[in-house]
């Protein structure tokens, strides 16, 4: 087989070829060397024993491109930005593997192949049954899912969770957006209903309501992570009703934010900055910060701590103060007041002076979410497990 077709398979085409062949030595390191998006770590590493000083073999997969302007695009930094502190890591990649028995054969393909002693399955819908499983087949190697979905005592002890508490920034996003607004009306296109989600809508909309209490949010629901005919249709559908800042929690913000731009409207982002998308309109935005925390993982990976003996915990949280996440800068359009009002806020997140959830609290149907002599913090588990939306939103969270 010539170098230049190998070249043009995947790397779950190449992992079924090396189960139906006998000569797995010379060509497992051959796929190695071809993987289609890996970021150059040398053939000497076959994984590296932690702590020994050999190359650590850290695999990352992305349910969509790696510059899509958003979620998959703030891992994909993420794991470079690591990558490029530690000469000793050996970075595998794979992008647009979708959410069925596929990240399977991706996942068993870097530990096979490459000897990844370390997975990030990135996606939400990665965990269930695909991590649960290959956690079980491989007990020497750690998962690390970024999501809430970890339960002590049900779930395999390799597996990790981590996640930030970007609704943090999404709370002074909803600041700016409100104090910018001329409607105080404002819009949040959404993917789905999860308690990840709606975090992000209920926290936007609370930052908005705290210094503006007329202010609402339309959400709209489009069924998936990547919908951009729906995207452009929701956002074009809020601007028809009035709404002047839109916001959105979808994998990547792009359509929204360049709709938004078209359409003469104000926006704030999500995972990533998008400012180069709307020049105009872009007010500011909600991003990830992972190099911080992959970095973190790497670095006690690489010492010789594990999942499975309890010395790297098994749900990572972290938020502003944390370096899980950050305020994008404030574009042209942010007045003064504005500016004030948002590092204000942010301040108080920081030192932990603000808790978000902090009662009263009610659902958009007028019930009693957050008591009034009950504050949630941060690590509160009924935060994510959160199935309401919040006073001040439009919506449903079955629409």
């Amino acid at each position: 087989m010539g170098r230049k077709r190998i070249l043009n398979v995947s790397r779950r085409q190449v992992i079924r070829g090396l189960l139906a062949t006998s000569a797995f030595g010379l060509t497992a390191k051959l796929g190695t060397a071809c993987s289609p998006s890996g970021t150059g770590g040398t053939d000497a590493a076959e994984g590296g024993a932690a702590g020994s000083g050999d190359p650590l073999t850290i695999g990352f997969i992305y349910v969509g491109p790696k510059d899509d302007y958003g979620y998959n695009q703030a891992h994909a930094e993420g794991a470079a930005g690591m990558a490029k502190k530690f000469s000793w890591v050996k970075l595998v990649e794979e992008a647009n593997v979708p959410e069925t028995t596929a990240v399977a054969e991706s996942m068993r393909s870097m530990i096979d192949i490459d000897g990844a002693k370390a997975v990030f399955p990135t996606s939400f819908g990665y965990f269930d049954p695909h991590i649960l499983k290959l956690a079980e087949e491989y007990p020497d190697v750690q998962f690390f899912h970024a999501g809430g979905l970890y339960q002590e005592g049900k779930t395999p002890k390799n597996i990790g969770s981590y996640f930030g508490y970007i609704d943090e920034a999404q709370y002074v996003a909803g600041i700016v957006a409100a104090l910018t607004s001329k409607s105080g009306k404002l819009g949040f296109v959404a993917a789905k209903p999860i308690p990840q989600v709606l975090r992000n809508v209920n926290s936007y909309t609370l930052g908005a309501r705290s210094v503006r209490p007329d202010a609402t949010t339309q959400v709209l629901f489009t069924g998936n992570w990547a919908e951009p005919i729906k995207e452009a249709e929701a956002t074009n559908s809020m601007v028809d009703q009035g709404i002047d800042v839109v916001t959105c929690h979808v994998d990547s913000p792009k359509v929204v934010m360049e709709t938004a731009e078209r359409r003469g409207i104000f926006c704030t982002g999500y995972h990533a900055n998008q400012a180069a998308l709307a020049p105009k309109g872009y007010l500011t935005g909600a991003e990830w910060d992972w190099t911080n925390i992959y970095s973190k993982i790497a670095e006690d990976i690489y010492a010789g701590k594990s999942l499975q003996d309890g010395t790297i915990d098994h749900i990572l949280r972290g938020g502003l103060k944390d370096g899980f996440c950050k305020v994008s800068d404030y574009g042209p359009a942010v007045s003064a007041e504005a500016k004030a009002a948002a590092d204000a806020a942010k301040a108080t997140l920081i030192d932990g002076s603000l808790v978000i959830y902090s009662g009263e609290v009610k659902d958009n149907k007028g019930g009693v979410v957050v008591g009034a002599n009950e504050k949630l913090e941060q690590k509160d588990p009924k935060l994510e497990q959160m199935d309401y939306l919040v006073e001040g939103v439009i919506g449903s969270v079955g629409g």
